[in-house]
């Protein structure tokens, strides 16, 4: 039976390491365009939950936006709660390590399907369905508000019991930029846009509050917030959302400590790897800071995750010395697999959804100010092929070799 384990958990390992490379592989063809090979011969209702979101967004890049809405509403019925957990997923992440549980979605991830889904529907000029998703992201983002500060809480509590996790922390805790709660301003501004756009001025400056709030500093949410409780909707405007580079990357970092009557405690944790910065497009402003959102959750989960892995090292690290002490005749073999079955099943969650970008900007345009007309340039790449007086909307996503562009006219 414990040979069995043993095998078991060498799998696991295996898969570990091989969900890693596929991250990686799926990094290179997103940042040369390489969506289809991505998206290629799969079902998405077949799919896991990181597998499900990566295609999702492989299917927006390719313009089947009804097929990649329906893989981001795939991903809403599996996540309904996906600020729980549960006993089950506790005990096989410490017993076999978290490669043996199903990808745990962060809650920035949720706000951005929401994000991705609007796009979706207003390429497709769903109108009416574009507010029903706008609805469900805010009571979303509440109620995930809300458990990020128990959350912290609970790491507090959990963290005053012992000294010894909280110096591993602080000695690994890097100047990583965070904010202080859950938050997407992107998709704040994209709904705030879309009700000012539709002459509802009293959501318009709830959404655009919100947006202001988060980036303080960007003047055309200011620009637009002010618009909106003047109650005037835009002429000949168009906003540019501008996504570069990537989200953080998780990898595992290994560390060791004494315990007395134990030994050599031997255990692994994730730690973040930034993407190279971006520059910033020209005349825009940064709209979302993709890697201090990522670090606002993930600090916490890294608190619980050590002590998850704290946790598991000692009882296997406690295991493995009773096999070797043991007077069975095959103490020495046992101890061999107990070594092995602690190394095997220590192995680090490393899944993110590496698709996300690593900043978002936005381009206000005033096209009557600035003298823009049909077919003229926003800057030396991208033509405007806009009727006049109309507001509109662009995507643009920057890879190493295309720029992903999407066009859209608001109503």
């Amino acid at each position: 039976m414990f040979v069995k384990i043993i095998t078991l958990c060498l799998l696991l390992s295996g898969c570990a390491s091989v969900t890693k490379s596929h991250l990686d592989d799926v990094q290179k063809n997103f940042s040369h365009g390489n969506f289809e090979t991505v998206t290629k011969d799969k079902d998405i209702k077949n799919e896991n939950n990181l597998d499900l979101l990566i295609d999702a967004t492989a299917l927006f890049h390719e313009n089947k936006f009804s097929e990649s809405d329906a893989a981001f509403e795939e991903f809403n019925k599996r996540n309904l709660h996906e600020t729980s957990s549960s006993i089950l997923r506790e005990t096989s992440g410490l017993l076999f390590g978290n490669g043996v549980n199903s990808y745990k979605p962060y809650m920035m991830d949720s706000l951005f399907v929401s994000y991705y889904q609007i796009w979706n529907l207003l390429a497709l000029q769903d109108w009416s369905n574009v507010r029903v998703v706008i609805n469900q992201s805010y009571n979303r983002q509440q109620n995930m508000s809300i458990e990020y500060k128990k959350l912290i809480e609970e790491n507090k509590d959990k963290l005053s019991k012992s000294s010894q996790l909280q110096e591993i922390l602080d000695k690994n805790q890097n100047d990583w930029a965070a904010f202080t709660d859950i938050m997407n301003p992107a998709l704040m501004y994209l709904s705030g846009i879309y009700f000012l756009n539709d002459g509802d001025f009293e959501n318009a400056e709830i959404y655009l509050k919100r947006a202001n709030g988060m980036m303080g500093d960007n003047t055309f949410i200011q620009t637009d917030l002010k618009l909106a409780q003047q109650h005037k909707k835009p002429k000949n405007t168009t906003w540019v959302f501008y996504e570069s580079g990537f989200a953080p990357r998780l990898q595992e970092k290994d560390f060791s400590f004494y315990v007395p009557k134990i030994g050599l405690v031997y255990f692994s944790f994730s730690e973040p790897y930034f993407d190279q910065s971006t520059p910033t497009p020209p005349n825009s402003q940064l709209l979302a800071d993709v890697d201090k959102m990522f670090m606002t959750e993930y600090n916490e989960y890294r608190t619980n995750e050590i002590l998850r892995s704290y946790t598991s090292a000692i009882s296997k690290t406690a295991m493995q010395a009773t096999m070797y002490n043991s007077h069975n005749n095959n103490a020495s073999i046992l101890g061999v697999l107990s070594s092995v079955y602690t190394a095997t099943s220590s192995n680090t969650d490393v899944r993110t959804w590496a698709t996300l970008p690593k900043n978002i900007y936005v381009q206000r345009i005033d096209r009557t100010k600035q003298n823009i007309t049909q077919n003229d340039f926003i800057d030396d790449d991208i033509k405007l092929k806009l009727k006049n007086s109309d507001n509109s909307l662009i995507y643009i996503r920057e890879h190493n070799t295309i720029t992903d562009k999407k066009f859209i006219n608001l109503k």
